[in-house]
């Protein structure tokens, strides 16, 4: 595992990306609602992005046909923006968001719902939130990295969910994906430890009913729960400091930098 240490020049970079890539969940929300399709959403956020003088990482990343993904009730990431899937009273969904300005990357991604949902759809969301927020009270020199995934397992399990663990966060920011890989669910005090000027992804993915995902055969992207159960993320991008963490996609101050 060879953790890129950023320089102040490309932490700089990172943070305008990040703050960009927040921006664009922060515009699209208006537009979520429903009787919209997937693929009018995707089609925004894609304009959104251009008109600021980036690009999205997603498209054609892999073979990725959109410029963000759109994960609804079931879908625990990777959900292929379409025309044919239309929002419903009652959905949840995640929006994932990841910018190219100038060379650097931000990857951010939030829950937002349509209409009326029901009570166990909003504890799901509720939960999930709370354990980024916990994971990312464990970023600070010298911790290891393991105890963020202790921090968000420990605390889903308590509340009745699952954690996913067959996908995790990632070291960002020169790259798309860099090293370290983040785990949502892990041993306490295992893993490498944090350092100043590192930068990667929290972001849990909490299941409803079990934690497996099967793959849609059809496109080779969209991860569903294994039992249809609904599923919930939110991601932000982190910045290890010489004293704590800075979450570089936070653009309504909701994370004091430490």
């Amino acid at each position: 595992m060879s953790i890129r240490i950023k320089t102040q020049e490309q932490i700089d970079g990172i943070r305008k990306s990040s703050k960009l890539a927040a921006e664009t969940l922060k515009f699209i929300e208006p537009h979520v609602k429903e009787g919209v399709t997937t693929e009018h959403l995707d089609n925004l956020i894609h304009q959104f992005i251009l008109d600021h003088g980036a690009i999205p990482a997603t498209l054609n990343y892999n073979g990725y046909p959109k410029s963000s993904c759109i994960s609804l009730n079931e879908v625990v990431c990777h959900g292929i923006p379409s025309p044919d899937i239309t929002l419903k009273n009652g959905d949840i969904l995640n929006i994932d968001v990841t910018t190219i300005l100038d060379g650097y990357y931000g990857d951010t991604s939030r829950m937002f719902t349509v209409g009326e949902v029901s009570e166990k759809a909003q504890k799901l969301i509720e939960v999930t939130k709370h354990c980024l927020d916990l994971a990312i009270q464990q970023v600070r020199p010298g911790n290891y990295l393991g105890n963020i995934g202790y921090v968000i397992s420990r605390y889903a399990t308590s509340q009745g969910f699952s954690v996913v663990y067959e996908f995790c966060g990632h070291g960002v920011g020169v790259e798309f994906h860099e090293d370290p890989q983040v785990d949502h669910s892990s041993r306490k005090n295992s893993g490498p430890k944090m350092r100043p000027g590192m930068t990667f992804t929290i972001e849990p993915m909490i299941n409803e009913g079990r934690p497996r995902v099967k793959l849609d055969k059809h496109d080779g992207w969209t991860a569903r729960t294994i039992d249809e159960q609904l599923s919930a993320q939110f991601e932000h991008t982190i910045l290890v400091t010489e004293t704590g963490f800075e979450v570089l996609t936070d653009i309504s101050d909701e994370y004091p930098v430490s």
